[in-house]
């Protein structure tokens, strides 16, 4: 008798000690998903330009945990870096420390394997670029354009392109802007950038990804301006070339940005009407440095144009992508919709696209500046 009841108080115990074990293996797996820490971001860089170069050096100098990838058109410029870790074309100072294996001519896997997009390609070529990808592909990513121009024949914005395009929130949508140029990063020159975002904490998120000894952000929530703002400024670089070019000096300069200020102001306060402070680097300070800088490639093209170079003879000789050119065509367009008086804009696209003579349209110009 004291057997049997053994053996029912053993079973009993059992199956009591049984259910508390899987129940402790439950709680433990739901804390495990509630308060494990979060995936680290991953990161995909579209493009194999000096600035795109110029982020992935950012990327991987600052110090908090993530994976990049890196995405270029060039299949022999993979190659390259592949084997000697410097890009063959530009910034090759750059010592590259992205693993071979995530760097590749293959968007879609890559696109697969992040959650941020940061496109960093010319805007002229950003259709090229994506081609093939879905908005399945980018469904849930947030993007980041360090793009600074508008897409030609469309007259988009980035944000508004891929918002059209391939359904992305404006709220998953974010912009890189400056004063920066991507050789003073390749030296490691103290540098500004304003990260913008809808989503505040979203922009605060990116730029802790961007901070570096040498990088210092600021967070807006101004895509329109920021991105309305990074266009104009190369077309007001062309300018003040165009003016170098056929003789004005540094006084006539000062007074050419003093009114491009002014004139990306109305415009802006046009499109996007909001609260926002010209002054700010991101728009004051991003003009100055294109219109002056050495490294400025739309100042340079302007400055040929204005001696007297074709645009197609101009655009051979430096070989890069003066993003201006293509920018006031398509703001020529888009101002047709908001009537806002921008004079420089015009005489830039009347030099360009109408042939006008540079010095005739600058003597002109200098009559409706103050």
């Amino acid at each position: 008798m004291s057997s049997i009841f053994l053996t029912l108080f053993t079973t009993h115990y059992s199956l009591y000690l049984i259910k508390f074990v899987l129940l402790f293996i439950s709680l433990l797996t739901t804390l495990t998903t509630h308060y494990s820490s979060p995936t680290h971001p991953k990161i995909v860089v579209v493009g194999g330009g000096s600035w795109a170069t110029a982020n992935i050096k950012i990327l991987t100098d600052n110090a908090a945990e993530k994976e990049i990838f890196w995405w270029m058109r060039n299949a022999q410029s993979v190659e390259h870096i592949h084997k000697f870790r410097h890009n063959p074309h530009y910034l090759s100072s750059v010592e590259i420390s992205v693993p071979a294996q995530n760097i590749s001519t293959d968007l879609v896997s890559l696109i697969r394997e992040a959650n941020y997009v940061l496109l960093n390609v010319p805007a002229a070529f950003l259709k090229e670029a994506l081609a093939g990808i879905t908005v399945e592909d980018l469904t849930g990513k947030n993007i980041i354009s360090a793009i600074k121009g508008i897409v030609p024949d469309e007259n988009l914005i980035i944000g508004e392109f891929m918002h059209q395009h391939y359904n992305i929130p404006f709220d998953h949508f974010l912009v890189i802007s400056g004063p920066c140029h991507a050789e003073e990063v390749a030296l490691e020159k103290l540098s500004y950038l304003t990260i913008a975002s809808r989503d505040t904490e979203l922009a605060a998120e990116f730029a802790a990804m961007f901070n570096t000894r040498y990088i210092k952000t600021v967070i807006s929530d101004d895509i329109y301006g920021t991105e309305y703002g990074a266009v104009l400024k190369n077309i007001y670089a062309i300018a003040g070339g165009i003016c170098h070019g056929v003789g004005y000096g540094d006084n006539f300069q000062a007074v050419l940005i003093s009114n491009a200020i002014r004139e990306l102001e109305r415009f802006v306060n046009a499109v996007h009407p909001i609260d926002r402070d010209i002054k700010e680097s991101a728009y004051l300070g991003d003009l100055m440095v294109t219109a002056y800088s050495q490294f400025s490639r739309n100042r340079t093209f302007g400055n040929m144009i204005g001696k007297g170079y074709t645009v197609t003879s101009a655009q051979l000789e430096m070989n890069m992508i003066a993003e201006g050119y293509y920018a006031v065509n398509c703001l020529h367009q888009v101002n047709k919709q908001y009537n806002v008086f921008m004079p420089i804009c015009d005489a830039v696209y009347a030099i360009l696209y109408e042939k006008r003579s540079p010095a005739l349209e600058m003597k002109h110009l200098a009559e409706h500046l103050s």
